[in-house]
């Protein structure tokens, strides 16, 4: 346990009606009694100094990743870190290293196809490597890691330029953090990031920037490309339109090819489509790139597209490096695209597990269900996306309001719930609460349903029982959403009903768990 946990814990056997004389005896009793053999004391000492060990490796690893990708592209080229690994310790390791990049093949089966390395395969391929060397795995991943390290240099115009494209990056992923279900904010944080960096490192051109999405086209039977999102001067032309495969373009050959196709000067190709048709052909110069969209199985879901048709410059092309950067904008905005259907898909489960749980529980009075982001000064906030009356009418909120904890005294059972990820029990005004952590895949909270029962201190047996089983469905569907996502995982469906729109999906999922849980009981 750790110690918001067993502060829970003791707080909840305690409970609230007992004196300050009793909780003093209760922890007196408990110094007296917890008593610690000396191999449980080394075994918990062990496995203290392991986690450690092990989230320090993890800091110096993702440390590694970021100096070697100076391009800030979210990726390595896998056979790049080969050749550099080839001559460790003089060349001496290559046998380990083939084994290791013929079991890391297997573990992320993509990589065999598109060769580039995320941080966390390539956090995975060196352990692989350190495990098949001979003597102290531990000392060979140092070795490795101190190898790495002074393989690869930077300029300090390059550090700076790299520290500033680092910052963009991780506001677009803050922007999935904080925007509840919302792609509003990625969105702008996306074509924020592409403008900021134009104008510190890219001669300040002028550039139009676009997101589209693969879409299913239900009149057509094949998939189209819609725009959400553009530089706010192209919105009127842009915004919302749909682009299909027998149309003019290059968008669907970067989707098909699975790379950037960059176009130096429209005029000349003659097959680039024109959203804005106002704009006469004589003025139709400038470069255009079209740079796919990649999910954790590098699977295309739509693309990037910029050009510089505003801009007056004669020659205003696409650097080398700012291709790169955008493939590293391309690799944001995924990652925080992918964020948000989680949220949505998890506020999707709540949904369908209140619709479960109204009926069979009348001595539930309310039900507000949060989800957990960052707050200030590396504390959490709480964002409350569905209120649920006694009557089963539901809210779902669309603006979401923030909780802090500085500003919610009355409700910090649910920070302390946040932190503790453990059930905790409270009355407020006599109004007694159940707060339910949802937790992600390494335990944390993750979101909180705030079970209001009024007065009755517990449920009718029958009633915590369904309870019970509302909350085990729902974490375990939350799981499976969350283990899906993990880029060593390929999703599998089970109900030829989940093979449709993934937030409906996310539902289905819910009742899909409960039949089965209901087989084994049969």
């Amino acid at each position: 346990l750790t110690l918001p946990q067993f502060v829970q814990l003791m707080d909840n056997f305690v409970g609230e009606d007992n004196s300050l004389p009793t909780v003093k005896r209760l922890t007196a009793f408990t110094k007296e009694e917890y008593k610690q053999t000396k191999e449980e004391k080394m075994e918990q000492l062990e496995k203290v100094r392991h986690m450690s060990h092990m989230a320090q490796r993890k800091q110096l690893l993702e440390a590694l990743f970021e100096k070697w990708d100076s391009s800030t592209c979210g990726s390595l080229e896998l056979e790049e870190v080969v050749a550099v690994l080839s001559t460790f310790e003089g060349g001496r390791g290559k046998e380990a290293l083939m084994k290791a990049k013929e079991q890391l093949f297997s573990q992320y089966p993509q990589l065999s196809r598109v060769g580039k390395l995320s941080p966390k395969a390539f956090q995975t391929f060196l352990e692989l490597i350190a495990s098949k060397f001979t003597g102290n795995e531990d000392e060979t991943m140092d070795n490795l890691v101190r190898f790495l390290t002074t393989s690869v240099e930077q300029s300090h115009p390059e550090s700076l330029q790299c520290l500033a494209r680092r910052k963009w990056l991780q506001d677009i992923q803050h922007a999935a953090e904080t925007s509840g279900t919302s792609m509003e904010p990625v969105y702008k944080a996306v074509i924020r990031a592409l403008t900021q960096d134009m104008e510190a490192h890219g001669d300040n051109k002028r550039i139009s920037a676009y997101i589209a999405l693969l879409e299913e086209n239900p009149e057509q039977g094949q998939v189209c490309l819609r725009y959400v999102a553009c530089t706010p001067e192209d919105a009127p032309h842009v915004l919302n339109q749909v682009l299909h495969r027998d149309m003019k373009g290059v968008s669907f050959a970067a989707i098909d090819q699975g790379k950037p196709i960059y176009v130096p000067n429209v005029q000349l190709h003659g097959n680039i489509h024109f959203w804005n048709s106002d704009c006469p052909v004589e003025e139709r110069e400038g470069s255009f790139l079209v740079l796919p969209l990649f999910d954790a199985h590098w699977r295309v879901f739509g693309i990037l597209g910029l050009d510089t048709l505003r801009d007056q410059c004669q020659e205003s092309i696409f650097l080398s490096h700012e291709i790169t950067f955008y493939e590293g904008v391309c690799h944001a905005f995924s990652k925080a695209y992918h964020h948000v259907c989680m949220q949505e898909n998890v506020l999707q489960v709540a949904v369908t597990a209140l619709d479960w749980l109204y009926p069979r529980t009348p001595s539930i009075h309310a039900v507000t269900t949060y989800l957990v982001a960052p707050g200030k000064d590396k504390n959490c906030a709480l964002y409350k996306v569905i209120t649920m009356d006694n009557t089963g009418q539901k809210e779902i909120h669309s603006s979401p309001v923030v909780l802090l904890r500085e500003e919610n005294l009355l409700r910090d059972y649910l920070f302390k719930c946040t932190d503790s990820s453990e059930v905790t029990l409270i009355s407020v005004y006599g109004e007694h609460h159940i707060a339910v952590p949802l937790h992600d895949l390494s335990r944390q909270t993750l979101g909180i349903f705030d079970i209001s029962i009024g007065e009755h201190k517990k449920l009718p047996p029958q009633e915590q029982k369904d309870l019970q089983k509302m909350l085990k469905m729902a974490q375990a569907a939350c799981s499976e959403i969350l283990q899906r996502s993990l880029e060593e995982t390929q999703p599998t469906q089970v109900l030829e009903a989940e093979r449709l729109a993934n937030v409906r999906h996310a539902g289905i999922l819910f009742h899909r768990l409960m039949l089965q849980e209901l087989r084994k009981c049969v």
